[in-house]
């Protein structure tokens, strides 16, 4: 009985043992076969950027934020468009002459309009006088006549410089006698006086130094003139207009400058001041002697 006993336990024992061995071999064979299976589909499978994933598993997150961001863009061109129209609006204004009286206006424009011809006259004859010294000949004037007429043309734009600084400097003698924004006596009488002093004198200059004269007295005048008008001693618009013709005849002058530059070494130098007062004493000295001469002679027939 004891001997049946103990073999059964036996038995059971064996039974017990083998279940559990079956048991862990078929848990590892699926753990094993669950790593496999992983690292498997990790091999096959591609790598995806995180953004990419972020983008699939939230849509509507990478929408919004595409969104945002071409917004901003939007905006930002837009600005940039509103800035640049408000810096022309800017500018617009602050060039503009709308309120210059019409008849200022006009006639200030119809005055720099010789200083425009002659300085387009002065290239297109320096234009002539290029083409004559390689070509031969010129396109409508030979090389001589078209340096004829371009000195004839100098002096006129030099004097006519000289008008308009003196008109310029008498300006300021208006504005006193109407006692615009008060009295100010000889502090705005010399501007009046200064200007024509500095303009005449440039009538006996070379063409070169004339126009160079000229050009730094136009722009001393602008200078006084804007500060008149800041000041209140002539009307507030004056200031714009004064330079909005100045560099249209500053451009002409040196249009002109630039002209003379390019002929330089074609056209005949012409006679210096030094020159011209060389000559005045010959003649000057010449003329006495004729005069002793006739003065002898008749002298001569007395006795």
């Amino acid at each position: 009985m004891m001997y049946r006993t103990t073999a059964a336990r036996s038995v059971l024992r064996a039974l017990q043992s083998s279940n559990a061995s079956v048991a862990r071999s078929t848990l590892g064979n699926q753990i094993f076969k669950a790593q496999m299976t992983s690292s498997a589909r990790n091999a096959i499978r591609p790598s995806v950027s995180p953004s990419f994933a972020i983008a699939a598993r939230k849509p509507v997150t990478t929408a919004l934020v595409r969104h945002s961001s071409s917004s901003a863009k939007d905006d930002d061109d837009v600005d940039v468009m509103a800035g640049m129209k408000s810096e022309a609006k800017v500018i617009k204004e602050t060039f503009s002459l709308n309120q210059v009286p019409k008849e200022a206006l006009y006639l200030g424009m119809a005055g720099v309009v010789p200083y425009v011809a002659t300085s387009l006259q002065t290239a297109f004859l320096t234009y002539e006088i290029s083409r004559a010294a390689s070509l031969g000949d010129g396109l409508i004037f030979s090389g001589q006549s078209a340096e004829l007429m371009l000195h004839m043309l100098e002096p006129i734009q030099v004097g006519y410089g000289a008008v308009i600084l003196s008109f310029l400097g008498a300006v300021h003698w208006g504005l006193e006698w109407a006692g615009y924004g008060g009295k100010f006596g000889y502090r705005r009488y010399a501007a009046g006086v200064v200007a024509p002093a500095v303009a005449w004198p440039t009538l006996l200059f070379p063409t070169e130094y004339a126009l160079i004269s000229q050009f730094l007295a136009f722009t001393f005048l602008y200078y006084n003139d804007a500060r008149a008008a800041a000041a209140g001693r002539a009307p507030h618009w004056y200031g714009m207009y004064r330079f909005v013709l100045t560099f249209v005849v500053g451009a002409s002058i040196v249009a002109t400058l630039i002209s003379h530059e390019k002929v330089q070494q074609v056209v005949t130098s012409e006679h210096t001041i030094k020159d011209k007062i060389n000559a005045l004493i010959f003649l000057q000295k010449k003329e006495k002697e004729e005069a002793d001469a006739r003065r002898r002679g008749e002298i001569e027939e007395t006795d």
